[in-house]
C-alpha cells in the first residue's frame, strides 16, 4: 500500500514539473524541493496559512466564548439512568443536538423541543448512549428539560442481515430531523470497541407517543440500519487505519457525527472523516503538497522546512481530517459517495461535530477542533476552537470565515468546571444570529458537578464575518431566541 502511494505522488510531482516547463505552475521555481507538488484534488482545504494566523486573532472579544458564572450552573435534574448494577444514578450529559427541520431550524414536535444527547455513568467511560430530552417549546429554564430515557434498548442492535450493528459497543454523536410526514429520524455514530474503534454512520426512525399532556415517550425504533463505514478511496476505512499501524503510530481514525441536510429535494449526510487513497491520503508525501499550505511560495517553503525539521513532522504526516458528504436515497440508504467539502491535511486529524446550514443563499459549514490535535506553532494544548467556512454552493468551494476560519476560541483548563466543548451553531427562523450550544464540565471530573448543558449564547453572521454577540448569554441548553 505504501509503495503504491509513493508511486502515485511521484507521478503527480513529475506531472506538475512538466507543466512548469510549459509555462504552468509557478510553485516549482528553481531551487525548490523536487518532491514538491500542488494538488487540491478538487477539494477545499483548511490551510496552514489560515491556521498560523489564528493565535493573533483568538484573544479578540469577537471570538471569545463568554465567561460563565460557575455558581449559577446546574446539573440536568432529569438526567438519571442506571449503572451496570441497576442502581439509579445521576448521568453526565455531553454532546447534544436538537431535532431540526430540513433547513436546520429547531423543530417543534407536538409542542415540544427535543434534544438528543450522549449520556452515561460518570464512573464508566465506556457507558455512552443516546438519550432523548424534551421540554415545552416556550420554556427556557434548564429545569424544564425532561428525560425520556435511552433511545435504543440493548437488544435493538441485533438487526438481521446488518453487518455492523451487532458489534456496536457505544453510541456516538449525530443529528435528527423531523420528516415531512412528522416522523423523527435519527442519525448517529455506531462505535465498536470490538473492532478497533470502527465507526459507522447509522440511522433509525424513533417512534414517539404522548401518554399525557406533559409527557413524551420513546416507543422503540424501526428501520434501524447502517449507512456508511468508509469506501477506502475517498474516506479511510478502519482496516486501512489498522494496516497503517493504528493507534500505535499516533494515528487517529474518524468516521462519525453525521449531520443531515436537504438541498433541492436531495438528502445528504455531512460527517467527520479522514481522507482516502484517491483524495489526498496521509503519509510523508503530503508534507510536500503546496495545496495544504496556502499562502505564497516563500511561506510554503518556510513552513514546509519547519515541519520537516520539527517535532510535528510525524503528527502532520498523519493528519488527514475531512468533513465528508454522502448523498442518501429517499429510504436513507447510501446513494452516492462524494468528495469531502473540506479537509485538514497536515493540520489535524480530527475536525468534529460537522454542522452545516443554508442562510441568505450561502452555505455555512462549522466544525470543532482541539489544539492538542493540531500541528500549528502558537496553538496550545488547551486551545479549543469552532471553525467556520462559507460557500455559494453546497459542495464548495469553501472559504474561511473571518479570513482564517476562526469563529470561537476557548482555552480554559479542562479541569475547570466551566470548560465547554462540542459547540454547535443552531440557525434561527429570523435574524442574523445563531444560538451556540455546548456541554459544560468534562465527564467524570467531579462528584457533584456533572457534564451538563452549557449556557447558550449568540453569534452574529454577516456574510463572511462572524462575531460573538456581547452580553448574549442565555439559559443552559436554550435553543431558540425567537420562540415568543
Amino acid at each position: 500500500m505504501k509503495m503504491k502511494r509513493v508511486a502515485k505522488h511521484t507521478t503527480a510531482a513529475t506531472l506538475a514539473a512538466a507543466l512548469l516547463v510549459g509555462g504552468g505552475y509557478q510553485t516549482f521555481a528553481k531551487g525548490n524541493d523536487s518532491k514538491d507538488f500542488n494538488n487540491s484534488y478538487g477539494i477545499s482545504h483548511i490551510t496552514r496559512d489560515n491556521m498560523v494566523k489564528i493565535p493573533q486573532q483568538q484573544n479578540s472579544d469577537q471570538f471569545k466564548v463568554p465567561a460563565f458564572d460557575e455558581s449559577t450552573i446546574k446539573n440536568i435534574a432529569s438526567a438519571k439512568g442506571k449503572d451496570a448494577s441497576g442502581n439509579t444514578i445521576d448521568l453526565d450529559v455531553w454532546d447534544s443536538w436538537p431535532l431540526q427541520n430540513a433547513d436546520g431550524t429547531v423543530a417543534t414536535y407536538h409542542g415540544y423541543q427535543i434534544v438528543f444527547a450522549l449520556a452515561g455513568d460518570p464512573k464508566d467511560s465506556n457507558d455512552t448512549s443516546v438519550y432523548l430530552f424534551y421540554k415545552k417549546a416556550g420554556d427556557k429554564s434548564i429545569d424544564s428539560w425532561k428525560n425520556a430515557g435511552r433511545v435504543f434498548k440493548d437488544s435493538d442492535k441485533f438487526v438481521p442481515n446488518d453487518p455492523h450493528l451487532k458489534n456496536q459497543t457505544q453510541e456516538w454523536s449525530g443529528s435528527a430531523t423531523l420528516t415531512k410526514d412528522g416522523k423523527v429520524r435519527l442519525f448517529y455514530t455506531d462505535y465498536s470497541g470490538k473492532q478497533y474503534g470502527k465507526q459507522t454512520l447509522t440511522t433509525a426512525q424513533v417512534n414517539m407517543s404522548q401518554p399525557n399532556d406533559n409527557t413524551l415517550k420513546v416507543d422503540g425504533v424501526e428501520d434501524y440500519k447502517s449507512i456508511f463505514d468508509g469506501d477506502g478511496k475517498i474516506y479511510q476505512t478502519v482496516q486501512q487505519f489498522i494496516d497503517e499501524g493504528g493507534y500505535d503510530t499516533g494515528d487517529n481514525h474518524t468516521l462519525r457525527d453525521p449531520h443531515y441536510i436537504e438541498d433541492n429535494g436531495h438528502k445528504y449526510l455531512v460527517f467527520e472523516a479522514n481522507t482516502g487513497t484517491e483524495d489526498g491520503y496521509q503519509g510523508e508525501d503530503s508534507l510536500y503538497n503546496r495545496a495544504y499550505y496556502g499562502g505564497n511560495n516563500p511561506f510554503f517553503q518556510s513552513e514546509k522546512k519547519k515541519l520537516l525539521e520539527g517535532s510535528n513532522k510525524e503528527k502532520a504526516s498523519l493528519a488527514n481530517g475531512a468533513l465528508g458528504i454522502i448523498e442518501l436515497n429517499d429510504d436513507y440508504t447510501l446513494k452516492k459517495v462524494m468528495k469531502p467539502l473540506i479537509t485538514s491535511n497536515t493540520v489535524t486529524d480530527e475536525i468534529e461535530r460537522a454542522n452545516i446550514f443554508k442562510k441568505d443563499g450561502k452555505w455555512y459549514l462549522f466544525t470543532d477542533s482541539r489544539g492538542s490535535k493540531m500541528t500549528i506553532d502558537g496553538i496550545e494544548q488547551d486551545d479549543v476552537y469552532m471553525l467556520g467556512y462559507v460557500s455559494n454552493t453546497l459542495t464548495g468551494k469553501y472559504k474561511p470565515l473571518n479570513d482564517t476560519g476562526l469563529v470561537l476560541h476557548m482555552d480554559l483548563d479542562p479541569n475547570d468546571k466551566t470548560f465547554t466543548y462540542s459547540h454547535f451553531a443552531v440557525p434561527q427562523t429570523k435574524g442574523n444570529n445563531v444560538v451556540i450550544t455546548s456541554y459544560m464540565t468534562n465527564r467524570g471530573f467531579y462528584e457533584d458537578n456533572h457534564s451538563t448543558f452549557a449556557p447558550s449564547f449568540l453569534v452574529n453572521i454577516d456574510g463572511s464575518k462572524t462575531s460573538v454577540v456581547k452580553d448574549s448569554v442565555l439559559e443552559q441548553g436554550q435553543l431558540t431566541v425567537d420562540e415568543d
